[in-house]
Parts: C-alpha cells; sequence; structure tokens
C-alpha cells in the first residue's frame, strides 16, 4: 500500500497524484492520509483507495472505494458538467473532494493546477492558480472547473467574483450552502453546482438535486436516504457489521433525512441524528437554517437543540452576520422566521457569532455548537 502523507503542499499532491494514476491502472492500494491521522489498520488490495471519514457519526471509518468506483464517478461528473475540462485542485486531497478532482484530470488525460494549502485557503493564491489554468485552457476552447466548500466560495465572492465567474463549472460541495452566497454567486456570473454525496459514493453523486448518470435515489420508511449505482464503496475496511449495516443488497444507506418532490428531485434536510424533538415534534435543523440563510443581513446558521425542561429540546439557532459591523437584530429575525417557519420550527432563541466552528472540509461542527451554547447557559 502506497501511504501518502499530505501537508497543503503542492509536492505531496503530486506524489498522490502518480500513486493514483498507477491505482487507476491496477497498481498497489493508496492510503491518503492528512496531519495526525493515523494509518489504515491493514493493508488492502491493489486498485483501491481507502480513506477516512471525518467520524461524524462516532468513530471514524475507513472507506474502500475502488478504481471502477471513482472513475464511474468521474465519467458521470464531466457527462453532467458539459466534458471533461481543466481543474483546480483547492481543497485538502486526502478528502474525497479533493481526490476527485486529481481523479478527474487523470482521466481527462491532464494534470491539475494545484494550490498549495500549507498557510490555509488563500484567495490571493486562488486567483493567482485560477490565472494559470486560464493560460493553459486559451486558445483551446476548453472547459475548467473547480471544487469549493462554502467558506471557500464567499470569502471569494468577497475579493474577486470576477475570477470565479470565469470557470465553466464550480462544484460546492462538504455542507449545505447557505442561501446568501448561492444568490449573490449567480448574481455575479459565477455558475454554481451543488452538491451532495460522501465519502461512500465517491464524492458529490447528486448535482443540484438530480442524481448523476447511473445513480438511483429513494427514501426509506423513515425518510432516510438511500442510494445505489456504480460509484459506491466496496465497503469498510476491516469493519464487516457496519458494512453490512450501511450496504445492503446494492444501496447505501445514508445517514440524511431527504424528500423527492414529483419530478424525482432530492432535497436533502440534514442527519437523521441532528433532528430536534421539541415538544414532541421533529424538526430538521437543515430547514429552519435554510429559511434563516434567506433573512437580510445573515451570512450562515447552526441549528442545534439545547436541553428544555418544558420542551425536551429548544430550538436555538446561531447566526453569522453578513456585516459583523452592522448585525441583525436577533428579535427581529425571529419575527421574520415566525412568518416562514411553523411554530415548533421557530428559534427560541437566535445567537450571533462571529464565526461557525467548522469540522472536515467546511462542515458547521453542530457538536461544537451546543458545547459553547451549553458553556454559556451556565
Amino acid at each position: 500500500m502506497r501511504v501518502i502523507h499530505l501537508d497543503g503542499s503542492r509536492e505531496a499532491v503530486w506524489e498522490l497524484d502518480v500513486a493514483l494514476r498507477a491505482m487507476l491502472a491496477g497498481g498497489e492500494a493508496v492510503a491518503p492520509l492528512g496531519r495526525g491521522q493515523a494509518l489504515p489498520p491493514r493493508e488492502p488490495g491493489a486498485g483501491q483507495v481507502v480513506l477516512g471519514t471525518s467520524g461524524s457519526t462516532g468513530v471514524p471509518k475507513w472507506v474502500l472505494l475502488g478504481a471502477p468506483a471513482l472513475s464511474a464517478s468521474a465519467a458521470a461528473v464531466h457527462a453532467r458538467l458539459g466534458g471533461p475540462g481543466r481543474w483546480l485542485l483547492a481543497l485538502p486531497a486526502q478528502h474525497v473532494a479533493g481526490l476527485q478532482v486529481l481523479v478527474r484530470a487523470a482521466l481527462a488525460g491532464d494534470r491539475p493546477v494545484v494550490l498549495d494549502l500549507r498557510g490555509g485557503f488563500d484567495p490571493a493564491r486562488f486567483g493567482a492558480a485560477a490565472r494559470r489554468l486560464a493560460a493553459r485552457v486559451a486558445g483551446e476552447a476548453g472547459r475548467c472547473y473547480t471544487a469549493l466548500v462554502p467558506t471557500q466560495l464567499t470569502r471569494l465572492l468577497d475579493t474577486d467574483p470576477e475570477t470565479l465567474a470565469r470557470f465553466d463549472a464550480v462544484l460546492l460541495g462538504g455542507a449545505a450552502a447557505p442561501k446568501e452566497p448561492l444568490t449573490r454567486a449567480r448574481d455575479s456570473g459565477v455558475r454554481v453546482v451543488t452538491t451532495y454525496g460522501m465519502t461512500e459514493t465517491a464524492g458529490g453523486c447528486v448535482y443540484d438535486g438530480w442524481p448523476l448518470e447511473g445513480m438511483q435515489v429513494r427514501l426509506d420508511s423513515d425518510g432516510i436516504v438511500e442510494l445505489a449505482g456504480p460509484m459506491l464503496a466496496t465497503g469498510y475496511l476491516d469493519a464487516p457489521e457496519d458494512t453490512a449495516m450501511a450496504f445492503r443488497d446494492g444501496w447505501f444507506r445514508t445517514s440524511d433525512l431527504g424528500r423527492v418532490d414529483g419530478q424525482g428531485r432530492l432535497r436533502v434536510l440534514g442527519r437523521a441524528d441532528d433532528v430536534i424533538v421539541t415538544g414532541g415534534l421533529n424538526v430538521a435543523p437543515a430547514e429552519v437554517e435554510a429559511v434563516l440563510t434567506g433573512l437580510p443581513g445573515v451570512a450562515a446558521a447552526c441549528v442545534v437543540g439545547l436541553p428544555d425542561p418544558d420542551w425536551g429540546q429548544r430550538v436555538t439557532a446561531v447566526v453569522i452576520p453578513t456585516d459583523p459591523g452592522r448585525p441583525p437584530d436577533p428579535g427581529a429575525l425571529r419575527v421574520a422566521a415566525r412568518r416562514l417557519l411553523t411554530g415548533a420550527q421557530v428559534p427560541k432563541e437566535i445567537i450571533l457569532f462571529d464565526t461557525l466552528p467548522l469540522r472536515g472540509v467546511g462542515k458547521p461542527d453542530r457538536g461544537a455548537v451546543r458545547t459553547m451554547l451549553g458553556a454559556r447557559d451556565h
């Protein structure tokens, strides 16, 4: 097994790129590791990548993705976007979203432009990298793409929306996208494509609510999203019970609640274990967050349930202002939310934060938010 330790440098990414290309041709397995990440428990067979999950559901798992699943995902993505193109890698490559940029570029016969992430994400460096990519595409009538998480999109919209508008598509995933930056992006001519997927599906497999070619979506009796298609992982390394629970009869059972409309478009409501039970009623945080982020002055929101002697849990929202110098009034936000939400969904309290704690690739850390709010109450 080829173990690649990724430190955010381009040199480490190029080492991974070489190993991935060999793996896609049937070579030895590859394990991309981030800083401080432990080794997988054992070596898998050839032609596979082993990726650690973020551990949002408990103990992190090691996901086995075969070359056919990675290749099927890359082909379906290019088919949805309008054909193969050149890529700018701006995400950590030890996560599936970043890794798949390398796979897509390899299968398109290209090498991506790689952003150095050792000092964190820098919009100025992203702009310079985007210009290098544009120079390579110039005169070819080719297409260019990148993939971002919502925090990166927001920072680029604040500094250089014109550069983003040059991409034929900007894939946005890793976390639910707030309405405000999506609206800003599209008003600026940025072709944002929202993606839904996870490590077990070789990355995004539902784009703007519509499954990629070959992917099937269904809901079980509890509203849990289940997915099937050639992009699925083969299971978890050395975790047969977890594999048997999640992968059944060709379907992968996610931990997310969803709704499918009459046209077959999927709307993800958030993790099933994030559901807040208040006064005997279930509240999906994502639905409340979608309303809050659509209100003036709100850049992002995170909704959690806090212990309450009367309600069981009380719906509590943390809001990030669009302009910290002119934050919205929490009371006014509650009044506006009350017009758009049912009674149980309306937050009992709205608290202003400067930033949200994040985990993985830009996902709000609900556990950390609960801890911070709990500490405030004591």
